[in-house]
């Protein structure tokens, strides 16, 4: 195991991972103003929107880009300018960094280097929109965004449908209807979904309720800001007795048929409204398509 003492002294500096607003700008913490004033640079994905924030809290320290488009070159760089002693903060545009934004690379190379990686508390829109949205939070799985491709998104829901735990997605504007459409087939319009947009902003908005009726909030609305999906897990389990067991669709479908001679489309449409879930992704899962 690697141990790191964040704060022992060293020879090399040290890399701070600094979460900024998602919307909000009092939501900066006085440790989070220290560090960007007292760091050697600030690696920032959008130098153009960091310095909004600078110019804010009156920040002076020299911004050097960092981001996807760049980071091969970069990363070289930022890890040398460790190893002379420079402190170096890491900001994305909004929230914490690395979380569905860039930097784990850079993460990685500052540790195979022995270069100390300190993280900061802070905003972050996924456990924002979590805490508030009257789903169970325990246990939840963070996804991120939905591949843009209609069929790998399909089959990423499908994936997710199956999961018996509250997840988050994170969706843009112009393809949150599609995707919403997509969802209502493959985990079923019951399902219970929180959509929170513009998170921390003027024109917060917090949605909650089915996803039959997230779609038919969608159809009426003409779509804007980023949106934080919330969705509850499936309840793909059934009980006995004695314990609790998880069993697949296919499985529960094989085991109805036997236990009450029923045909597989009578026990599809069963597992179907026994686990919430849409009848098409048992039929899917049971004939293996």
């Amino acid at each position: 195991m690697q141990s790191q003492k964040s704060f022992d002294s060293s020879d090399y500096g040290k890399l701070y991972l600094v979460p900024t607003p998602i919307g909000n700008l009092d939501d900066m913490t006085f440790r989070a103003i220290d560090i960007l004033k007292t760091v050697d640079y600030v690696a920032a994905e959008d130098t153009r929107h960091t310095m909004k924030l600078f110019n804010h809290f009156s920040l002076e320290t020299p911004l050097l880009s960092y981001h996807e488009h760049n980071k091969e070159g970069r990363i070289p760089e930022l890890v040398n300018l460790l190893k002379e002693g420079k402190d170096i903060a890491q900001v994305s545009d909004a929230g914490t960094p690395i979380i569905s934004d860039p930097g784990y690379e850079l993460v990685q190379a500052c540790l195979d280097q022995g270069v100390a990686v300190i993280p900061l508390p802070g905003a972050n829109a996924a456990v924002t929109a979590l805490i508030a949205s009257g789903i169970s939070p325990q246990p939840f799985y963070f996804y991120g965004f939905l591949s843009q491709q209609k069929k790998n998104r399909r089959a990423e829901l499908e994936n997710l449908a199956q999961l018996p735990v509250t997840f988050i997605l994170y969706e843009s504007p112009h393809r949150l209807k599609e995707m919403l459409k997509d969802a209502v087939e493959i985990l079923g319009g019951s399902r219970q979904i929180t959509l929170a947009r513009e998170l921390t902003k003027k024109y917060e908005e917090i949605l909650r309720g089915s996803l039959d009726e997230a779609v038919a909030w969608s159809r009426k609305q003409s779509i804007r800001g980023e949106f934080c999906l919330v969705i509850e897990g499936s309840q793909n389990q059934f009980s006995t007795s004695a314990e609790h067991v998880y069993i697949s669709y296919a499985d529960h479908v094989r085991l109805l048929m036997d236990e009450k001679d029923i045909s597989s489309k009578e026990a599809i449409k069963e597992v179907a409204i026994l686990h919430n879930v849409a009848k098409r992704l048992v039929y899917h899962e049971f004939h293996e398509l």
